[in-house]
């Protein structure tokens, strides 16, 4: 047999029978794990449309996995699977639709809520690197990571793009995507879901063929991705090629592929990391998924009854510790390291992720790069960020976000706003601080290396939002007429934005914000197809919205300038002082002031190779300035409350006195470096 091209993600020594299509030249193998199944053939299709094609029947073996071998050459052409099975038995989905490949890496589908994949059979596309000298930093706590939807970045007229593909925009947009992130100067940007995802949703309130009737999304999309149909294929409506109209066919070529690579490349060339948030607790619930209708019982959790369970809160549990699960998920994670060089992932509702999975995953990705980036969210059936530090991962520290900003807007408002939660003692504060490291009160962390510090995500209020509702309650329910107004910041909501900022860049260990945190952007439901009755409200989850509700506008970075001017400052400031991201514990030492609300403490660069040493104070009164008394030298001001950067203020010494809701860094040479 001569040497074969992959179309599944190797699966390796995890599998006796790999899965998927693998084919060369002149012979073809197609296999697939469907143990309950009856009868399966592979249909192979002349074109992505056609109604029927060369039917082929599979031959079962021992190990429930159905197999051709052919003597042709299928390249360019697409397949799926005709799938027979018990129709009465609960464990078992029979659709009479065609089924795609489960390892397809290469999807053509349809804009509608089924999407009707088919697999098309097709080489890698040849592609250049040119990012040979790129490596992600070997500590993340040196990553400032920034959270986006990749097509926020790029879908508004202010991005200034030549509107040629999701990707292509991110790449080339004179004012967005890449050109932003250079301009505000973060190393790292996470992408919410990039792998092939259900967009489309059954249609609101009208019962569908299958008998699932839509009632609670009635722009029957989902924009952020978070229903993924194909582990390791791109999404192809980012593509250059790709039209959102109805029924329309996206995927019939590789740019999806290809413009992706250049994506990636371009990032590398400019030194920022590429993380992707990934799915792997539950799987896209309406379309033709194929974990579904080739082994349910075993891709899934279910009950007793052979229903899907749902701790996920999304329809359906993946099953992460069977195996054919365990290899997909584990292989897909290498194939997007090996053929996209991507540098980490986030895995959305990680709780739901067993530990031995979580530990492969970790060991397989760290064969192909010792740097990668693994970050959990820790919650889903369990919360475990210890856990997940345990097993060497980082992960999302809820604590910070909680602890600082609060849980609710309505209803909880955390220590930027002058309040403590009654939860937390000073020290659980100072262990924040700190790294929320395990060995202190609320800690998780075996050390700082592990807590991703953030205020704001895609899910919920944007701290802007937030923090527009705390000051001002009756924004929660007020129609806003213009967006760009609304986004705006009072001279009080300005004072606690930029605190929130300084509070989270002077946090040890990993710092990451959402797109347009950096100028407090609000989320204003634009509904442009008149069926939202809460258009002009402020929106706090914005999942479905493909729309300017998520499209960042980057003409209004000038309504808040000095906040965007201050975030770029700390990010800068940040990255060139090792010891405001990774002292060590003992190295932070908190001095002691009866005010509750005032924070003080001082930080040695000794070990983290910095050439200075930091006094940084936080004043949460909402009314009272605090005078602090500085060692006996000159102190360089970096941070006040209203600039922030690398570059000297001012200097000053003995004292200083620090504004309500604000907060201050100086600086001073080491005496070795004096």
């Amino acid at each position: 047999m001569e040497e074969q091209t992959k179309q599944d993600c190797t699966v390796g020594e995890l599998n006796d029978y790999p899965l998927g299509c693998t084919f060369s030249q002149s012979e073809t193998v197609f296999r697939l794990f469907s143990p309950k199944a009856d009868a399966v053939s592979v249909v192979i299709y002349e074109n992505y449309e056609d109604k029927s094609g060369l039917t082929l029947p599979l031959q079962k073996n021992e190990a429930g996995i159905w197999e051709t071998i052919i003597q042709d050459s299928f390249i360019g052409k697409w397949y799926a699977y005709i799938i027979d099975g018990p129709k009465d038995d609960p464990f078992f989905m029979h659709t009479s639709h065609p089924v795609a490949d489960p390892w397809s890496k290469h999807v053509t589908s349809k804009n509608h809520y089924l999407q009707f994949p088919k697999t098309k059979i097709s080489e890698s596309v040849d592609f250049k690197w040119e990012d040979e000298e790129f490596t992600p930093p070997q500590d993340p706590r040196d990553l400032v990571i920034y959270e986006t939807h990749i097509k926020d970045l790029v879908a508004h007229p202010s991005a200034k793009t030549y509107v040629q593909g999701v990707y292509n925009d991110f790449r080339e947009a004179k004012v967005g995507g890449i050109a932003h992130l250079k301009r505000l100067g973060v190393n790292a940007v996470e992408f919410l879901p990039l792998q092939k995802f259900a967009y489309f949703e059954p249609p609101h309130n009208t019962e569908t063929p299958e008998g699932v009737k839509n009632t609670w999304n009635p722009y029957a999309r989902n924009y952020w991705g978070y229903m993924t149909s194909f582990y390791c294929a791109p999404e192809t409506l980012y593509a250059s090629d790709a039209a959102l109209n109805p029924d329309a066919v996206t995927g019939s070529t590789q740019k999806a592929e290809l413009e992706l690579k250049k994506l990636v490349n371009a990032l590398h060339q400019e030194g920022i990391s590429v993380i992707m948030d990934v799915v792997y607790n539950h799987a896209s619930h309406y379309d033709l998924n194929p974990l579904k209708y080739t082994a349910k019982d075993h891709y899934f959790r279910l009950d007793e009854k052979g229903n899907f369970l749902n701790d996920s809160w999304t329809g359906n549990d993946i099953n992460t510790r069977a195996r054919h699960s365990r290899e997909l998920i584990v292989e897909s994670i290498k194939y997007w390291m090996e053929e996209f060089h991507i540098d980490g992932f986030r895995f959305d509702l990680a709780g739901l992720i067993d530990w031995e999975t979580v530990d492969l995953i970790k060991q397989e990705a760290k064969d192909i790069n010792p740097n990668v980036v693994l970050i959990a969210e820790p919650w889903g059936q369990n919360y475990t960020p210890d856990g997940y530090s345990n097993h060497g991962w980082a992960a999302w520290n809820d604590r910070i976000r909680n602890g600082f900003k609060g849980h609710n807007p309505k209803e909880s408002k955390g220590l930027i706003f002058g309040n403590w939660d009654p939860s937390y003692t000073r020290y659980g504060v100072e262990n924040l601080i700190r790294g929320t490291l395990q060995s202190g009160e609320h800690g998780l962390f075996q050390h700082s290396g592990h807590s991703v510090n953030y205020l704001e995500s895609h899910d919920g209020n944007t701290l802007g939002d937030y923090i527009r509702i705390v000051l001002n309650p009756e924004k929660a329910d007020k129609v806003f007429e213009d967006a760009t107004q609304a986004t705006s910041l009072s001279k009080n909501e300005f004072r606690v934005a930029s605190f929130a900022a300084l509070s989270l860049f002077v946090t040890q260990g990993i710092t990451m914000i959402h797109a347009g945190q950096e100028w407090a952007r609000t989320k204003i439901i634009s509904d442009p197809l008149g069926i939202d009755p809460n258009k002009g409200k402020i929106d706090h989850d914005s999942y479905n919205k493909d729309d300017e509700t998520n499209w960042l506008n980057f003409n209004e970075i000038q309504v808040n300038k000095s906040l965007f001017e201050y975030y770029k400052g700390l990010i800068d400031l940040r990255l060139q002082s090792p010891a405001l991201r990774k002292a060590t514990p003992d190295e932070i030492n908190f001095k002691v002031y009866d005010d509750p609300l005032h924070i003080t403490f001082s930080i040695d660069g000794k070990s983290s190779g910095d050439m200075y040493d930091y006094f940084v104070s936080l004043n949460a009164n909402t009314e009272q300035e605090h005078e602090i008394t500085l060692p006996d030298t000159y102190w360089e001001i970096v941070v006040d409350n209203k600039k922030a950067g690398s570059k000297t203020i001012k200097s000053v010494q003995k004292s200083y006195t620090v504004a309500p809701s604000s907060g201050v860094v100086l600086r001073k040479l080491r005496v070795s470096n004096a």
